[in-house]
């Protein structure tokens, strides 16, 4: 196998361990105006619809298990809110790259879910209305830029797990 896809795949892999240290000291206050962006920007018609009121009073969880992240995501005044602590109504945890996959719409959460790679805790009918939302988001809302960083880092994902699946299967070759 080629150096860089031998790279890439430990990459793919191990980067997100990489990056659980720096991410630790990064202050909450940092981490909340960058999520609010983000979702501010894909959910901006979604919240002037009233298609979030499902949320309202109520807290997901989100868990990125390998990076130790955690935030707890609300609707307030028809603005999503997010905070360090909260007493979660439903949880959503899952791997990085798993969840890279699924905002770049290469990955189902369903399916996700079932390989147990997605998990969903807590108040059964909340975790639908929030897998549905995230089957529904629509990658053209989100700045050009933004979108193509993603579908780029998608990619980059993509191959690597695929590098190290062909890798995975020739070490258990006779040969």
């Amino acid at each position: 196998m080629p150096v860089l896809e031998q790279l890439r795949a430990r990459l793919v892999r191990q980067g997100p361990s990489l990056l659980r240290l720096p991410l630790t000291f990064m202050p909450f206050a940092l981490q909340r105006q960058v999520l609010q962006q983000l979702l501010h920007w894909q959910f901006r018609q979604a919240l002037a619809d009233g298609e979030l009121a499902f949320l309202a009073s109520r807290w997901l969880e989100v868990e990125v298990r390998d990076l130790g992240l955690r935030w707890y995501v609300t609707v307030e005044n028809d603005r999503l809110r997010i905070c360090a602590t909260a007493t979660p109504d439903v949880r959503f945890s899952a791997e990085a790259n798993d969840l890279i996959l699924i905002a770049a719409r290469r990955r189902d959460p369903d399916t996700l879910f079932f390989q147990r790679r997605l998990r969903i805790e807590g108040d059964t009918e909340l975790g639908l209305y929030v897998k549905n939302l995230m089957d529904a988001a629509d990658l053209e809302t989100l700045p050009p830029l933004l979108r193509q960083g993603l579908t780029q880092l998608a990619d980059f994902i993509e191959a690597g797990l695929q590098q190290d699946t062909v890798t995975f299967s020739r070490a258990g070759e006779l040969c």
